[in-house]
């Protein structure tokens, strides 16, 4: 759900071209759009505080063969957390899952890290090491 929540709708409707056809279903709730509180901690383990609020849009939906699935996405894109309910509720049916893993999931996964691995050379290319004026005798 982690990819999914990450890939935005044309990606994964891009992806699907190459899947098999996804059953239909219904809608239980959503898309809707509305806000969280994020919660942050100081220091990474301190008292937790109300950092602020973001946006997310969700989604529920049900298959014809009873599977229910939900999404939660960042943003406003109700398109990509109705995709990614569907695809939460196909990858419950056993049948479905190898061929959706392969031709979906995995390949935005791949698509995912490679972007991570570009941000980190980025990143990696402007760092700069300090030392302490003890370390310079």
């Amino acid at each position: 759900m982690g990819v999914l929540a990450r890939a935005d709708a044309d990606a994964i409707a891009t992806r699907l071209a190459d899947a098999p056809a996804l059953p239909r279903h219904i809608r239980l709730r959503g898309p809707e759009t509305g806000l969280v509180m994020t919660r942050g901690r100081q220091g990474g383990d301190g008292a937790p505080f109300n950092l602020g609020e973001m946006t997310v849009t969700r989604c529920s939906v049900r298959l014809a063969d009873g599977a229910v699935g939900h999404a939660y996405v960042a943003g406003r894109d109700a398109r990509q957390a109705e995709l990614a309910a569907v695809l939460d509720a196909a990858l419950q049916d056993p049948a479905r899952r190898p061929v959706l893993l392969a031709t979906v999931i995995e390949p935005l996964a791949e698509a995912q890290a490679a972007h991570a691995a570009r941000e980190a050379a980025k990143a990696a290319a402007t760092r700069v090491e300090f030392f302490t004026m003890a370390t310079m005798r």
